[in-house]
């Protein structure tokens, strides 16, 4: 990766800069506390994840939310990371944290740029996990976050598969 990733004090910088609420801000950090403990565990497994990314990626995955609290958070975030130099990795990560992941065909129907937004990287898919455990700033228990994906209408039924596929592949890592 050519670009530095941003430290937890520069992260935090970034989203208070872009205008986050203390809110946004609060949940953020509990997202990167989770994702780095999975991130973590999955290392200690033998797991090639980049730590320090999942870091970054986990603390911004939210910065589009300065600007609208909309589902298209990810793509105004993911403007906000370009805009601020960050690397391609973290803007991913940005783009690819909503729902259990978004395909071209949903992101088409949405009016975003054709391509699909469905969590590819270990780091990716960890960032997404761990946002869905944590709800406002508490964690909730992985079968509460699938059956909220499974009340949300705009929520897919492969989305909710995803999820919980990645339930049981992270839920390896911490035993």
């Amino acid at each position: 990766m050519s670009k530095q990733l941003p430290s937890r004090e520069t992260a935090l910088k970034i989203l208070a800069n872009a205008g986050c609420s203390k809110h946004v801000i609060k949940h953020s950090k509990e997202v990167a506390d989770s994702a780095v403990e999975i991130a973590q565990a999955c290392k200690k497994k033998g797991l090639d994840v980049d730590v320090a990314l999942v870091q970054a990626g986990a603390l911004l995955h939210d910065v589009g939310r300065a600007k609208t609290h909309n589902v298209d958070h990810n793509i105004v975030g993911a403007q906000i990371a370009k805009h601020r130099n960050l690397s391609s990795a973290v803007v991913s990560i940005i783009e690819r944290h909503v729902g259990g992941g978004i395909t071209q065909s949903e992101a088409k129907s949405l009016g975003w740029p054709p391509k699909s937004y469905i969590p590819e990287t270990i780091e990716e898919r960890i960032v997404a996990y761990a946002d869905k455990l944590i709800d406002g700033s508490r964690q909730i228990p992985a079968k509460v976050a699938a059956q909220r994906l499974r009340q949300d209408k705009n929520v897919q039924e492969d989305a909710i598969r995803r999820f919980q596929q990645w339930h049981k592949e992270f839920s390896v890592c911490r035993k």
